[in-house]
């Protein structure tokens, strides 16, 4: 009797254990599917992008800049530039990341004001990105083996059916302690994301606010950044995208930095 119920509890130790292996692999794939639709769109993509940062008072801040992208592989290292032209205290001002699947992104910055190019540290990218509620690394993206996953849930959100994804940096961490995404099941792109600070507190809440098909492609063209912490928000959008433009790499160097490529950048 003793032997039946030990083999028992051992097929079902057995199943419980598949079963959260299943749970983290699936976690893994939709984590990834998300992160390559959302930050890795084709082979490189342009766009204009508008943005608008209100305050806990109701004033309103706004950046019109462009964005340049160019991938050497999916989820593996990529480029990106942007060129702002408004307001006057941003005009000229360039942004540059080289992404790297090893995780040692690069960061620069030049500031025209000054004729000053200035490397971002690592411990910066947390920081916001030219004084709106999105941070240097949500520009973008962090990779998806950055955090463990773990699958929590399915539901509706905007009448979409979408997976419920929890993430956890593996190592220490300053942007959020966990986040919760809601991954769309059809499109795996994220409809909404919440970030817990360090105290799991939820301290900011990124939504899709406008998702288009360009070039057969699922496009997120409006987002919005909540900080409820601070209660402010920025919305960014994007317009006049364009895929498979054909980007090189030597146009991510110092020298477009302070001269930017006119053939993307008018």
């Amino acid at each position: 009797m003793k032997t039946k119920i030990s083999r028992t509890l051992g097929t079902i130790a057995i199943a419980a254990s598949l079963a959260i292996s299943v749970n983290a692999q699936d976690a893994v794939e939709i984590a990834k599917k998300a992160h390559l639709n959302y930050y890795y769109a084709a082979n490189d993509g342009l766009a204009e992008v508008s943005m608008k940062i209100v305050d806990s008072k109701g004033n309103e801040r706004n950046r019109r800049f462009s964005m340049l992208r160019m991938d050497e592989a999916d989820g593996g290292d990529q480029k990106y530039y942007t060129y702002f032209y408004e307001p006057s205290d941003v005009q000229r001002m360039t942004f540059m990341v080289h992404k790297s699947a090893a995780g040692n992104d690069k960061r620069w910055i030049y500031v025209p004001a000054v004729d000053l190019i200035k490397p971002i540290a690592a411990d910066d990218k947390n920081s916001s990105f030219v004084g709106s509620d999105f941070t240097y690394e949500d520009v973008s993206g962090r990779l998806w083996t950055e955090d463990n996953h773990t699958l929590t849930g399915e539901a509706k959100l905007n009448d979409r059916d979408v997976f419920i994804l929890e993430s956890k940096p593996i190592k220490p961490y300053k942007g959020f302690s966990r986040r919760v995404s809601y991954i769309d099941k059809e499109l795996y792109l994220p409809l909404k994301e919440e970030f817990y600070d360090g105290k799991d507190k939820l301290e900011r809440v990124l939504t899709a606010e406008k998702i288009e098909t360009i070039d057969n492609i699922p496009t997120v063209t409006e987002r919005k950044m909540q900080n409820l912490q601070k209660n402010r928000y920025t919305v960014v959008s994007f317009t006049s995208i364009k895929y498979d433009l054909g980007v090189k790499a030597d146009l991510f160097t110092e020298r477009y930095l302070k001269t930017p490529p006119r053939e993307y950048i008018k």
